[in-house]
């Protein structure tokens, strides 16, 4: 039993199982964690005295595989020639090269994700079209369980199945198309919003959720409604993924409420919350609108989110929100990228940098912290940059120093644009975040919002993915920057601070039936529309079967 551990003396964060600080010994074996070992077993023993021990860390919302990511890698050229990955390691372990910061090859983000202390990701946005290459691009990713999101909400196979009023048809076509795929659930992207800039160039933004898409009678409301819908027809393990229409304009968080009214009731999940939660001021500026908005999501239970914490300094905006990045392309004048996939998804890709001297930059630096720290629970406010988005998943320990510390913060705000400072409350807020509260947004809370039940978690067959801090909460950045110790399905990757091993990763997707309405549908509309055969789309039944379905 090469892979068993006996893991001593550590101070135990497993918020799901109710342990909060205490000192016991974590037991593995064959991958996963057990409440004995078996007879015949001959295990190591680290001797964690002075560490915290958690799960594995979880990354609710990044983006690390998929055709827009490699076009991302292609549009940064300097940065892949100027930051490489050296692959070698004195321990006799054989790594890979690679290289990159803001969108790293697949071997370097394998790499970083675990010298961090996280082990799972979520890939999320990915067209239906481009699900291969993902899957493909998440198999070279080493020492990460990841799974994605399929794009549906602007496919115009759906925008004309819900002009035909017939959403058991839409149902059916999102069940085999995500079963077809591998993909773990459904992205929603400004819903209608790109289909209609599809038809109308001159239609930046939906001005409401009641707008009707060019050419049809089919509304945002209408396409939140069926996704939402489909997801818990096909009892989906995570809800539909939203990215609201209106994102990063002022004012908008009048939209976001509308989109959490007329799901009231359904599961949701809302990401990157931070870009929706503007308010706009007499003069029409930008002004934070968190209060508001935390008022709603703390007294509806059935809403989760991730922040997407803005962290100054470099970063790359990728999206399906293509009529977004077409705005920002014309407001900055960056080299830019748009692509239309199949009539199914846009993309647009731009880099950006944030100032922690200008004013919109550093309001939206702090707007995320506010949600974080007025959120009531934090199982369901969790944490995320939008990787590359907002910033790389690398800042994460600087979020938490600060989500921990009000001294730090106020460090931080003195340095910050002065009238964004007083457009929002976070220097009122004194909340300082436990250690057990970061245990559940960086890895309890993604994994029960994601469904992963294996994940997240330390009880009995758990997978044995572990990270082993320094006990230093007063110093939060160093430690959450430099794990002791990182286990991976019982493999120590990290130890002493330093990676020593690497191992492949593995994959999750929703487990679903097969559908065979939807595979007509899908199969008429690429006779008509298709620039290839749909027995070339998505994956074979035995490549799918080799995933882990949840």
């Amino acid at each position: 039993m090469s892979d068993s551990l006996r893991i001593t003396g550590g101070k135990v964060y497993d918020p799901a199982n109710g342990i909060d600080g205490v000192i016991r010994d974590v037991l593995v074996a064959d991958g996963r964690v057990v409440s004995s070992l078996p007879q015949n077993a001959l295990p190591r023993t680290i001797d964690a005295r002075g560490m915290v021990i958690m799960p594995g860390g979880v990354d609710i919302h990044c983006h690390i595989a998929s055709s827009v990511v490699n076009r991302a890698r292609m549009m940064q050229g300097e940065e892949h020639a100027t930051h490489v990955h050296a692959a070698e390691c004195r321990h006799g372990c054989e790594f890979r090269g690679g290289s990159g910061v803001l969108t790293p090859s697949t071997f370097t983000t394998g790499y970083r994700y675990a010298a961090l202390g996280y082990t799972t990701a979520l890939e999320a946005a990915v067209s239906p079209s481009g699900a291969r290459q993902t899957h493909l691009e998440l198999a070279d990713t080493p020492n990460l369980d990841a799974g994605f999101l399929l794009l549906l909400a602007n496919h115009q196979a759906v925008i004309e199945m819900l002009d035909r009023n017939d959403r058991t048809g839409v149902s059916s076509l999102i069940a085999h198309m995500l079963r077809k795929t591998g993909a773990h659930g459904i992205k929603v992207v400004n819903p209608g919003g790109v289909a209609d800039w599809r038809h109308d160039p001159a239609h930046l933004t939906v001005e409401g959720i009641d707008q009707a898409v060019a050419g049809t009678r089919v509304t945002p409301r209408k396409i939140l409604e069926a996704m939402a819908d489909a997801a818990e027809a096909l009892k989906l393990p995570h809800a539909p993924h939203v990215h609201c229409n209106r994102l990063g304009l002022p004012g908008n968080v009048a939209t976001t409420l509308d989109t959490l009214r007329a799901l009231d009731g359904r599961r949701v999940h809302l990401t990157h919350l931070q870009f929706h939660a503007y308010g706009k001021t007499a003069k029409g500026d930008f002004t934070s609108a968190a209060g508001e908005l935390m008022d709603y999501f703390n007294t509806h239970a059935h809403i989760s989110a991730d922040t997407g914490q803005v962290m100054f300094g470099d970063a790359f905006t990728l999206t399906g929100d293509t009529p977004l990045e077409y705005l920002l392309w014309k407001l900055t004048g960056k080299r830019y990228v748009s692509i239309e996939s199949e009539l199914e998804s846009g993309c647009g890709l731009m880099p950006i940098r944030y100032d922690d001297k200008h004013y919109l930059h550093s309001l939206q630096w702090a707007i995320g912290l506010e949600l974080m720290l007025m959120a009531g629970d934090p199982w369901r406010m969790l944490l995320s940059t939008d990787h590359p988005n907002g910033g790389s998943f690398l800042t994460y320990p600087t979020i938490i120093a600060a989500l921990m510390s009000k001294a730090r913060r106020d460090e931080l705000i003195a340095r910050a644009h002065p009238r964004a400072m007083r457009n929002s409350k976070l220097r009122d807020l004194t909340r300082e975040y436990s250690l057990n509260e970061i245990a559940i947004i960086t890895r309890a809370g993604p994994a029960r919002v994601l469904g992963l039940k294996h994940k997240g978690h330390l009880a009995p067959g758990a997978d044995a993915d572990l990270t082993l801090y320094h006990d230093r909460p007063d110093n939060a950045q160093t430690m959450f920057e430099s794990p002791r110790y990182v286990i991976k399905a019982g493999r120590v990757l990290v130890e002493d601070g330093e990676l020593r091993a690497s191992v492949p990763g593995g994959k999750f997707c929703a487990a679903l039936q097969p559908d065979e309405r939807g595979a007509a549908e899908l199969g008429r509309w690429f006779d008509h529309h298709g620039s290839y055969s749909v027995n070339q789309f998505g994956l074979h039944d035995h490549e799918r079967n080799a995933i882990r379905q949840v």
